[in-house]
């Protein structure tokens, strides 16, 4: 097999950037979901998540990476016929300057963040019709839960590993350095990549009008591989994928799905037609992990393995880079993530 895509997405929820190259680290991807988009509900001010499920206009944004900066652009059908200005973020905002705030997703405990306030928020809150909030993480860290996230025997002792990986990954202040060191992710749903194959793609498409296909896009993976040799849905039970021969990801948890997959990335609502009821169409015969028996499975989520090639657990991944499996579980592996 070999990488045919690779995407990041600096903003959660956007529409994400095709890469041709990625550094990976510890967190996945860099600067992958470091900022965050919520509602601000009135009048009590509470914070909501905004997703593309709960809020289908995101898939209407469209952003971009140059030099330190992420391009925003808002592409709603008002703008069809202009071209509207981008709005400028930083890609690593100066942390002094913002206000501190305490965000919670998908049931870590809360996290501190930061603020990013005006001009920003008033940009955004403009085009989506009501008052909203963008987070940057910083050097805010969530908690990775369950028993099978992240992967077991990753969280050694500091006295047996060599710095690198579980060096970068700082615990959430054990107090004591041969205590085990805790992984921890961005703004990503429950893991640092998502993976997602060609070969079941094409099973999807198949499932829809030939004029229709089902882009990989709306499944919002980091690492796409092409699936040659492999069956549709053979990676339900993939553990372990080796890249370039030497850099391994070890595939921890299958990503159930929502709505988000039957949202109209043109319209920024539900799709019409037979592409509005992909999920329903996947329910059929994808429901496939105990853990979450009303989702249907499409794709697996992985953590880079430790200590790759001395480099702190980073390395380069390009598309078009051979890679194999080098570890299949028996059986899938069982949803676990409390709260979810």
């Amino acid at each position: 097999m070999e990488t045919k895509s690779l995407y990041v997405y600096p903003i959660k929820a956007l529409r994400g950037i095709k890469l041709q190259s990625a550094r990976i680290g510890p967190q996945g991807i860099a600067h992958d979901r470091t900022f965050m988009l919520f509602q601000i509900s009135e009048p009590d001010g509470e914070l909501k998540k905004m997703q593309v499920d709960s809020h289908p206009q995101c898939a209407l944004f469209e952003q971009r990476l140059s030099d330190d900066t992420i391009s925003v652009r808002y592409r709603g059908p008002e703008h069809k016929d202009h071209e509207e200005e981008s709005l400028l973020i930083p890609l690593t905002p100066d942390t002094a300057t913002l206000s501190r705030i305490n965000v919670n997703l998908h049931g870590s405990a809360p996290s501190s963040a930061y603020s990013m306030g005006t001009p920003y928020e008033d940009w955004f809150s403009a085009r989506f019709g009501f008052p909203v909030k963008l987070v940057y993480l910083g050097d805010g860290k969530r908690a990775v839960l369950g028993d099978t996230l992240p992967p077991k025997g990753q969280q050694k002792p500091a006295a047996e590993t060599k710095g690198g990986w579980l060096s970068s990954l700082t615990s959430y202040v054990t107090g004591k350095e041969e205590q085990p060191k805790k992984p921890w992710i961005t703004f990503t749903d429950v893991a640092p990549l998502l993976v997602t194959s060609e070969s079941s793609l094409h099973d999807v498409s198949t499932r829809l009008p030939p004029d229709e296909p089902m882009p990989m896009y709306k499944f919002r993976p980091n690492i796409v591989v092409d699936g040659q040799g492999e069956e549709a849905w053979a990676e339900d039970l993939w553990a372990e994928l080796t890249v370039d021969t030497k850099h391994k990801l070890l595939l921890t948890g299958n990503c159930v799905r929502c709505t988000s997959l039957n949202v109209d990335y043109e319209t920024g609502k539900p799709a019409a037609g037979e592409l509005g009821g992909v999920l329903k169409k996947l329910m059929k015969d994808r429901r496939v992990d105990a853990g979450s028996k009303w989702s249907p499975v499409f794709g697996r989520y992985a953590f880079p393995a430790a200590d790759q090639d001395d480099q702190g657990g980073y390395f380069e991944l390009r598309v078009g880079e051979e890679v194999e499996i080098t570890k299949r579980n028996t059986e899938r592996t069982v949803w676990d993530w409390p709260g979810l």
